[in-house]
């Protein structure tokens, strides 16, 4: 069963993502997000980073596409309200292909019992 997690920006929820994604020995998860009535994602963050001066490493209104920085207000929670903490955590995608938030630098030992599947897939190259 896949666990799901709440995403927030700044105390109000916006989505959700199940963090598909990884890389393990950093730290990292990556998940799709599943936007919950945020009409335009792109808006959302476009217009959240410029208030916040997040610095943007893509912004293509043509495509609403958006990479960005390190967002402080962006938080993510199990079901429990227990935070999700790295060090950052960034959006990124267009709006054909979908948005992905990438929480980074999980520390460990938390990282390898919360995203046990992450850790051992990664382990699982190695036998």
């Amino acid at each position: 069963m896949k666990k799901k997690y709440r995403i927030e920006l700044d105390g109000k929820p916006i989505g959700y993502t199940f963090f598909e994604s990884a890389d393990a020995p950093m730290g990292v998860v990556i998940g799709k997000v599943l936007f919950e009535e945020v009409e335009s994602p792109y808006a959302l963050f476009k217009e959240y980073c410029t208030a916040n001066e997040v610095e943007l490493n893509e912004d293509d209104p043509e495509l609403e596409a958006i990479f960005t920085q390190s967002i402080d207000g962006l938080r993510v929670f199990r079901d429990d309200r227990l935070e999700i903490k790295g060090v950052g955590a960034t959006i990124s995608g267009f709006k054909d292909e979908g948005y992905e938030i990438d929480v980074f630098g999980i520390p460990y030992p938390f990282y390898g019992e919360e995203f046990k599947h992450h850790r051992e897939a990664y382990e699982d190259q190695f036998k």
